[in-house]
């Protein structure tokens, strides 16, 4: 298992560090995890408003998780209760001149959206990015309604729109939402 740290001044960022909540722990991903993180992503219902809506299929998840594996920040969210993979997260784009980090590409299957899980999920995460930078940066698809709302839920506010490429080279609009550590 790989593990990647960013040297900050005078503290070590570790992006891959594992983490313990009540209802979910994050661990680094790993190889290993790809069959079990396709089961939980293969259900078109989680991408219907994604800008890359057929990533429940198997050779298009295939590029997600060589680029989550090539980011060196990306976990493996497992539900404690089952032992079960049942998403996935990253911390990505970290600029120590700004003092920030985003964190993105996250899903969870159907069975855990809409509450505790995700709250759970983004907490722990940004618990542990607050002992490092002074904001968190989310990015998220314009037609992305649900993962927007879920960010305003967790106090992310929305700070401006961004075009960035899709795919398949044209521009796609995304919304940016900001949390400072003087929110959390």
């Amino acid at each position: 298992m790989r593990r990647s740290r960013i040297h900050l001044p005078s503290v070590e960022f570790d992006l891959q560090p594992t983490l313990k909540g009540n209802l979910l722990e994050l661990h680094p991903l790993a190889r290993e995890n790809f069959d079990a993180l396709v089961a939980a992503a293969s259900d078109p219902l989680i991408w219907e408003q994604h800008p890359e809506n057929d990533r429940y299929k198997r050779e298009v998840f295939q590029k997600f998780f060589d680029g989550a594996m090539e980011s060196n920040g990306a976990f493996a969210i497992i539900e404690r209760t089952s032992g079960r993979i049942i998403g996935s997260s990253r911390y990505c784009n970290l600029n120590s001149a700004e003092s920030e980090v985003e964190i993105g590409w996250t899903f969870l299957e159907r069975a855990f959206w809409g509450g505790s899980y995700n709250r759970e999920l983004k907490s722990l995460m940004l618990d542990h990015a607050f002992r490092f930078v002074e904001r968190v940066v989310f990015v998220v698809g314009e037609k992305n309604f649900r993962s927007q709302q879920a960010l305003r839920k967790i106090g992310a506010k929305f700070l401006k729109k961004k075009e960035l490429p899709a795919v398949d080279g044209t521009m796609t609009t995304h919304l940016v939402f900001v949390i400072t550590r003087t929110q959390s």
